[in-house]
């Protein structure tokens, strides 16, 4: 299995690579051009964003070959689980996705259309057998035989993790560092829980067209993901942590996709209830603003690369949090996190000194650069 895991990082991460300039040249033909024109952007001149294309292709031409030569080799049947019928809802809900989002980047719609286009894509996606069954989490047991609960379960899951990943998607690499340590943690998970093996498969050749990806994505940016990119990543995560835990349904297996993608989900889940609380009506939930979290760091003082790395290792504390859970019990995952917190306690105030200690020395420097310039103008 772990020969069929290198190939599929490889494919993806080779694909993505290659095909991420190309995509730089259609989204600058087709005028897919991210222009920094209000306060929640961020960056300062115009950036191509359809880099969620190469993202998806290298994810397709990892599955697709991998598909076919492990059912040629006898090592993964699709009639089993009836995985044929869930990898056809799998690419049709994300074809509907992909499709309204890349007019978004192209053209721009309503946010209204992009989450009607998300609540069909989730419904091909349950109609086709994935599906959250079950529910074993302590103080909670819904009863397996509620088919329509699961099954409306299972489209606010799609939904919430696809809009997550968008929401975050706010700073120069951000959604693609997250996402890349989010596959890390499940395909972890995965093999310790035994998960089928397309799952594994499926979130590996996501890391791996992610890995290729970030080279241009990281600060300073040449290229955006786009909402196409940004919500194919939510939305495959979304379904892959459906089938990761598909052949066991304990409380920690449960839980364990929630606290890996608790950052994103977290940011969603307060931005609902701000937007709730000043627009004080339902359509102000689709309606954006500059309070996420990436944009109070900022505030802060922060640059983007700190507030980017800062954020990586957040989310990497959830999953790392999230896998010895899995493998340790709770125990041990309380006392590492902890110790986490007690540490960030301890060096927080010097971090926060040395930084703005750093800012001003670049401020009186530029004051500096500028006193001469003057100088030497007269």
């Amino acid at each position: 299995m772990w020969g069929d895991i290198a190939i599929a990082f490889m494919i993806a991460f080779m694909t993505s690579f290659m095909m991420t300039p190309q995509t730089i040249k259609i989204a600058k033909k087709l005028g897919a051009v991210d222009t920094p024109k209000d306060e929640r952007r961020i960056n300062k001149v115009p950036m191509p964003r359809l880099g969620g294309l190469a993202v998806i292709a290298g994810f397709l031409m990892s599955i697709v070959y991998l598909l076919i030569v492990m059912t040629i080799e006898g090592n993964i049947n699709l009639a089993q689980e009836n995985y044929h019928s869930k990898l056809i809802g799998f690419a049709g809900g994300g074809l509907i996705i992909c499709l309204v989002c890349f007019y978004d980047d192209v053209k721009g719609v309503k946010a209204i259309v992009k989450l009607f286009a998300q609540i069909l894509g989730a419904m091909v996606v349950v109609k086709s057998g994935i599906i959250i069954d079950s529910i074993d989490i302590p103080f909670i047991k819904i009863d397996s035989e509620n088919e329509l609960f699961y099954q409306i379960l299972t489209i606010f899951w799609i939904i919430g993790i696809t809009n997550a990943m968008n929401l975050i998607d706010g700073l120069d690499g951000l959604s693609t560092g997250i996402s890349i340590i989010s596959c890390v943690s499940l395909l972890i998970i995965f093999s310790l829980n035994g998960s089928p093996v397309i799952s594994i498969i499926l979130i590996t050749a996501l890391c791996g067209s992610l890995v290729g990806f970030l080279p241009y994505n990281f600060n300073p940016a040449k290229t955006f993901i786009g909402d196409t990119g940004s919500n194919f990543l939510g939305y495959c995560m979304s379904i892959i942590s459906i089938l990761g835990i598909a052949k066991t349904y304990t409380a920690i297996v449960i839980v364990a996709p929630l606290i890996v993608l608790a950052l994103p989900l977290f940011d969603t889940i307060f931005a609902i209830f701000r937007r709730l609380i000043h627009g004080k009506s339902l359509k102000a939930i689709i309606e954006p603003d500059a309070e996420h979290l990436h944009h109070k760091m900022l505030r802060k003082g922060f640059t983007q690369k700190q507030a980017v790395l800062i954020l990586y290792g957040l989310s990497a504390t959830f999953g790392m949090f999230a896998i010895i859970l899995l493998e340790s019990g709770i125990w041990k995952a309380l006392s590492f996190a902890l110790i986490i917190i007690v540490i960030i306690a301890m060096g927080y105030k010097e971090f926060f000194k040395q930084r703005l200690l750093g800012e001003n020395e670049i401020e009186e420097e530029e004051q500096i650069e500028g006193q001469m310039d003057i100088e030497e103008g007269k």
